[in-house]
């Protein structure tokens, strides 16, 4: 358990094992922090530290950690943390596992510095549709109504445009359709089937991204072990020798 400073910004993290390192991105949206993996179909972190260095982190202003907030802020903002906390640890390559708004941050961070990444796992991605547009912007305004108290250098018009940046896009809203088919980084993608994690989105990325499995039926109780299992073989298979 550490925390983590650069320019006013304090980054909670944990590292659990040994070995090839894993940075994960929690589920949570906005909120996505450590203790959340508690409520996914299963904890990584327990899961898969015996066989990984497994990084974890509480996203800024989530969880236990902090940073300011400008109206300029947006995915790029997080992928600049998620790049530092790997320098910081001497962590030249790794791989990535998200869920939930965790594959939009391992995509953000791969079309950013896809030298550093290994291969990654996208468990239930986030995407845009006419259906759960509201749902994003609501989460995110009650989380900022909770934040702006804490934070006299934003207003609620910086809030406002964060959110944009955020959540006014389509697709994966971190990045374009065109960044994923000229990817070339070995993906496992566990499709989402809900309106936060839309099947259509899953499909969509499994149909453009050049090296992906893809796995729709993955998170069913009675399918979770074997979905480890093939996580971890996955992870196996592009670890470097």
């Amino acid at each position: 358990m550490a925390t983590f400073e650069r320019e006013g910004i304090s980054i909670y993290y944990e590292v659990h094992g040994e070995g090839f390192p894993l940075l994960l991105f929690a589920p949570g949206g906005v909120r996505s922090s450590i203790p959340i993996w508690s409520r996914a179909a299963y904890d990584p972190i327990r899961e898969l530290a015996s066989d990984f260095r497994v990084i974890a982190l509480d996203q800024r202003n989530a969880g236990r950690s902090r940073a300011p907030v400008r109206g300029s802020d947006g995915w790029h903002v997080y992928t600049e943390d998620h790049l530092a906390l790997l320098d910081h640890l001497g962590v030249e390559r790794a791989h990535l596992l998200g869920n939930c708004i965790g594959p939009s941050f391992a995509l953000a961070l791969i079309a950013a510095a896809p030298e550093r990444v290994t291969s990654a796992v996208l468990q239930q991605p986030i995407g845009a549709s006419e259906e759960n547009r509201p749902l994003f912007r609501a989460a995110f305004d009650t989380w900022a109504s909770e934040l702006l108290p804490q934070h006299p250098e934003a207003s609620a018009e910086d809030f406002a445009s964060f959110r944009q940046r955020l959540f006014g896009g389509d697709f994966v809203f971190s990045v374009s359709r065109e960044a994923v088919r000229a990817s070339r980084t070995p993906l496992l993608l566990l499709a989402g089937n809900d309106p936060h994690h839309p099947l259509e989105t899953s499909r969509e990325l499994a149909a453009i991204a050049p090296n992906v499995e893809f796995v729709e039926r993955w998170k069913e109780p009675e399918l979770v072990p074997e979905t480890i299992e093939r996580v971890r073989a996955f992870l196996k298979a592009h670890t470097p020798r």
